[in-house]
């Protein structure tokens, strides 16, 4: 495992069919000595075969497998857990398994979790032509939704799925929250890191859309929970909104920042 000063980083990357793209994703990710775990989230033969090879050829790599398919958040969350119990991680970078993520940018993130260890690190997306621009204007329905629930104009992209969570405090969010399972969880995810006061770092990075050809968004079924998850969070932010005011006043929190 790779060491930032005291920080122990460890990837994880949730897999839904994606086994064209899983191979290409890991040698990108290989030089960055990283340790790594897969999150089978109930994938066909063909991907779990792509999935028991790579951790056969590849010893920086281990997986698990839910046991049926449950959500990109479900994946997620199983991996960080399965990370905390493991021991010895501090932080969990996670990568989409579509190869969509510039991993060039990984040694940005790395340098910005190591000068900022509390705080959650985000993908800003930039995309190039390749974006459906259906998904390109929902985006930032989904910012401007985010902006009234964090009160803020600061967290510049909750949907992009590479980013570095600081692990015990994001489990805590977790264990705390009942959290949407599928595309709506990278969003609420950092809402509910942000109300609890943990800093996030906006960092640039270039987005292809996607590299194997396949999307696990449903245009309805997704749109519905993530208009859901708006509304619950819309709801519990004006719940805590006069304690979120006097904080925001006096002790300035709530940041955000671009490194």
């Amino acid at each position: 495992m790779e060491k930032y000063e005291d920080i122990n980083i460890a990837v994880v990357i949730p897999v839904y069919n994606h086994g064209e793209a899983l191979d290409y994703v890991l040698d990108q990710l290989k030089s960055y000595n990283l340790p790594c775990l897969l999150v089978d989230d109930g994938s066909d033969e063909p991907c779990q075969r792509v999935i028991e090879n790579a951790t056969e050829t590849r010893d920086w790599v281990e997986s698990i497998r839910l046991s049926s398919n449950q959500g990109k958040g479900a994946a997620v969350s199983a991996g960080l857990m399965k990370l905390e119990l493991q021991g010895g991680v501090t932080h969990v970078m996670q990568i989409d398994a579509d190869g969509q993520h510039n991993l060039d940018d990984i040694p940005i993130f790395l340098k910005a979790t190591e000068k900022n260890p509390s705080a959650l690190i985000l993908g800003q997306a930039m995309y190039d032509e390749t974006v459906p621009k259906a998904r390109l204007y929902g985006r930032y329905i989904t910012h401007v939704w985010v902006w009234i629930e964090t009160l803020s104009l600061s967290v510049k992209d909750t949907m992009c799925g590479f980013r570095v969570y600081p692990l015990a405090v994001t489990n805590d969010a977790i264990r705390s929250s009942t959290l949407g399972q599928r595309m709506a969880f990278d969003t609420e995810i950092v809402v509910r890191l942000f109300w609890k006061d943990v800093e996030v770092v906006n960092i640039p990075t270039l987005v292809h859309y996607p590299y194997d050809g396949v999307s696990h968004f449903s245009a309805f079924r997704d749109n519905v929970q993530i208009s859901y998850m708006h509304s619950r969070l819309f709801f519990r932010m004006l719940l805590g909104l006069p304690v979120w005011l006097a904080k925001r006043c006096f002790k300035g929190v709530g940041f955000a920042s671009e490194k």
